[in-house]
């Protein structure tokens, strides 16, 4: 039986004791800000645990605005994390949520509104729903992007986007919808994917980051154990704990060894 087949339960017994040790590099490349490395390919390999900005840096700023990317470029995070969704009229614009109600002075189904309705809006303090465009412009050379696909259908549009513009840095297709990852597999074979766990892990947590080959895997902080951990870097696989705010978490995180950590609040990892 290969290790991918195996349910958590069969390696839950190691529970502490198993002993960590971090996996080689993927492949050796030029230097970023000390800590990711990138290749031609756009993979990236890690020397240290990596600071990643939550829908930019949603503590400090309005999350998902090209304010809250600005935030974490100026604490010099290695990655941002934004959130993608598509407009009435087809346009993919940064927004967690189904609905505009929480982050927007309106109420309403984004889904249903055009992009001119949309830019529009006020997403707090002045600042309005970028399109996917303006967030990888923003970001420039200067850090990595993750995009999380919210929803069906969107993942070809993201890679079209992605290549029309140009954008060079290291960049992330994560969801936590599979079928929506396997869309971006088939459009851009050479894409760098990271399948998005839930709190609730399946009964076989690595069957799908196998059959993707996704070379990351988001977890929920509260799920990350040594077991599963040293699994993961079996398989040669980086493990991203989101999203980290408490300092006791961020330290536990940091001593488990996880790759990289996703806060709301870079400026603390």
């Amino acid at each position: 039986m290969t290790t991918s087949s195996l349910p958590l339960q069969r390696y839950a017994k190691y529970g502490r004791e198993v002993r960590l040790e971090k996996k080689p590099p993927l492949d050796p490349g030029q230097g970023c800000a000390g800590r990711t490395l990138q290749t031609f390919s756009g993979e990236v390999t890690i020397d240290s645990i990596l600071r990643i900005g939550h829908r930019g840096a949603a503590g400090h700023a309005p999350e998902n605005t090209l304010a809250a990317i600005w935030k974490a470029r100026s604490f010099h995070a290695d990655f941002v994390e934004i959130d993608l969704r598509e407009t009435s009229d087809g346009h993919l614009v940064l927004l967690h949520d189904e609905t505009i109600d929480r982050t927007t002075n309106k109420s309403g189904t984004l889904a249903e509104l055009s992009l001119e309705q949309v830019q529009r809006l006020d997403a707090g303090n002045w600042q309005r729903i970028p399109t996917l465009e303006e967030a990888l412009d923003i970001s420039g050379k200067a850090m990595g992007v993750i995009l999380e696909l919210k929803v069906e259908g969107i993942g070809n549009e993201a890679c079209a986007i992605v290549k029309r513009v140009g954008f060079s840095g290291p960049l992330i297709y994560a969801s936590f919808l599979l079928a929506e990852l396997h869309r971006v597999r088939q459009a851009d074979p050479a894409a760098q994917i990271m399948v998005l766990q839930h709190r609730h892990l399946p009964l076989d947590p690595v069957a799908e980051v196998v059959a993707l080959h996704a070379s990351y895997v988001g977890l929920h902080y509260s799920t990350v154990t040594p077991a599963l951990l040293q699994t993961y870097h079996d398989l040669g696989k980086h493990v991203f704990a989101y999203t980290v705010n408490d300092p006791k978490d961020l330290r536990r995180m940091r001593e488990l060894g996880v790759d990289g950590i996703v806060s709301d609040f870079p400026d603390r990892i």
